[in-house]
């Protein structure tokens, strides 16, 4: 018996901290983790016992009487989760799914803020990844020990929108030579201004997801806290950016399986491991993301099939909704939304509104609004610039003049973003592009007029100033692939700088001429030009 229990301890604690299951009976990896450490102990009882059975009969009479403690907990397990399986269940229980997510009524041109041209995330993951690899490539004391992670998230970070992401241990060798110090940097990418942010750190992040044995992040939480179920772990910064894992805490609440919801959320320093748990409602309001997407869109799914009941769902399907296939993110009051669009269940090509969703809080806001879905969206952007064959990014929601319009960038077959769309959510046949992001708002504002639906103010940002005046000057350089054009008015000194391929026009420009050129306001001898015309 000794022999037996030594071999199970030994087994059920190197199962436990290769697969670290939670020991809680709302987790079904715990289930797996008791039937085979019970299995073990049987097993390794009959063989070290041994006897000569005469039959079946003899064998199960051994068999009960060497194992008689594991079966009892495992048939007892295995009892409490079929009985807590069935009481989950979604045909029992389809209306108390549909509670999972309280939606409230929402004015989208009242609550969603109108949002100038020179504030537009333009980046989504893959392009922040594509930037964040191209600055990891620029740092020769990291690139050579680290790779950055491929993932991203998207932070409101010192009231901006950011992608934030971390570094990782570039191998075992790696790991070794620099697991002292830690991780020394992570990378914030502005997905406004595209600018990729190096923070160096005076201590390294000892605490993430490639550090081996027990400073990786996954089992450092499952020792601290092993009843704990999570769900998510990301990567935050707070506003004075220390680095942090947030994981997200959840608990199964209708059965022992069904009706996954979070719960709170633990915050782990990622320099010095310093942990906390908070309560959903106590997350502190740096924090940007508790609530998954992938979690948020189920929860939906089960309230717009399940609001009538079970039997509703599955016959008439009648006001039975889901969200549409893919998800995005706003900033906005300072917090992280989700938004997915709302179809029927009959899967057209049509929104009937949507949902934002607040991942701190889990407050949602349903918004009614007829429209194109996101991919109709999607593929009247591409339409209007089809002789391009370009790619659209899944678009993000924007409030511009009053009107719910999908914006979104257009990709070359090497994924780099050659221009801008926008797209009436409600009259997608309402289809503005441009080189720009300026210049996409400005066509929008124009068919927006033109169709008699709202007037849109496009009045440069506070930093920036317009000139009109005669060209007297022209050069032109090519930095980076692309030609830039430095233009100098009459009665001037000061060069102002267009991107060639933006700008096209740039290149025809001759001496005499007349223009009006926006540009960033600044004390060089050379301005940034965001816009040019010619008279």
């Amino acid at each position: 018996m000794l022999i037996s229990i030594l071999v199970t301890l030994v087994f059920g604690a190197l199962y436990f901290y290769i697969k670290l299951p939670a020991i809680n009976l709302h987790a079904t990896e715990c289930y797996t983790f008791v039937f085979l450490t019970c299995a073990v102990y049987c097993v390794c009882n009959l063989v070290v016992t041994g006897f000569k059975a005469s039959g079946v009969k003899d064998y199960l009479k051994h068999l009960i009487k060497k194992c008689t403690v594991p079966v009892v907990i495992a048939a007892a397990l295995l009892v409490t989760g079929v009985v807590g399986a069935i009481a989950g269940n979604v045909f029992f229980r389809a209306k108390t799914y549909a509670k999972l997510l309280p939606i409230e009524a929402g004015d989208f041109a009242a609550e969603v803020e109108e949002i100038r041209w020179d504030q537009i995330p333009m980046l989504d993951e893959d392009s922040a990844n594509t930037l964040a690899n191209k600055k990891m490539g620029e740092l020769s004391d990291l690139v050579s020990q680290f790779e950055v992670d491929d993932s991203s998230a998207q932070i409101n970070y010192q009231d901006r929108p950011v992608r934030a992401t971390f570094l990782n241990y570039g191998g075992i060798i790696k790991w070794w030579n620099n697991r002292g110090e830690g991780i020394p940097a992570y990378l914030l990418i502005d997905m406004v201004t595209q600018e990729v942010t190096v923070q160096r750190m005076e201590q390294g992040m000892k605490y993430s997801p490639s550090e081996l044995f027990n400073r990786n992040i996954y089992r450092y939480l499952r020792f601290r806290y092993p009843t704990k179920m999570f769900y998510d772990v990301n990567f935050e910064v707070d506003d004075e950016g220390v680095p942090y894992w947030c994981a997200t805490t959840v608990t199964n609440t209708i059965g022992l399986f069904g009706g996954t919801d979070v719960t709170g959320a633990v915050l782990v320093n990622a320099q010095t491991g310093e942990s906390q748990y908070y309560p959903i409602g106590d997350v502190p309001s740096w924090v940007d993301r508790v609530c998954s997407a992938r979690l948020i869109m189920e929860q939906y799914d089960y309230y717009g099939l399940y609001q009538g009941g079970f039997w509703n769902s599955v016959l008439g399907q009648s006001g039975c909704t889901k969200s549409t296939s893919g998800y995005n993110y706003i900033a906005m009051d300072d917090d992280v939304w989700v938004y997915t669009g709302v179809t029927s269940v009959g899967g057209d090509e049509s929104n009937l509104g949507f949902i934002l969703v607040n991942q701190r809080t889990k407050m949602a806001r349903y918004y009614p609004c007829a429209g194109a879905n996101e991919r109709s969206g999607m593929n009247s952007a591409q339409g209007a610039v089809q002789q391009y064959s370009y790619q659209a990014t899944f678009p993000i929601l924007l409030n511009i003049g009053n009107e719910p319009t999908y914006f979104m960038a257009l990709k070359d077959a090497s994924q780099l973003v050659k221009m801008y769309a926008m797209v009436n959510v409600s009259q997608y046949q309402i289809v503005s592009t441009g080189m720009t992001v300026e210049e996409c708002q400005e066509n929008y504002a124009q068919q927006l007029l033109k169709n008699g639906i709202s007037e849109v103010e496009t009045q440069p940002a506070a930093d920036e100033a317009e000139i009109s005046g005669r060209v007297v000057e022209i050069r032109s350089s090519v930095m980076d692939g692309d030609t830039w054009y430095f233009i100098r008015l009459d009665d001037q000194q000061i060069y102002y700088l267009i991107n060639g391929r933006d700008y096209p026009v740039a290149a025809i420009l001759n001496v005499e001429d007349k223009v009006t050129i926006r540009f960033e306001q600044g004390e060089d001898e050379i301005l940034t030009g965001i816009s040019l015309e010619r008279k």
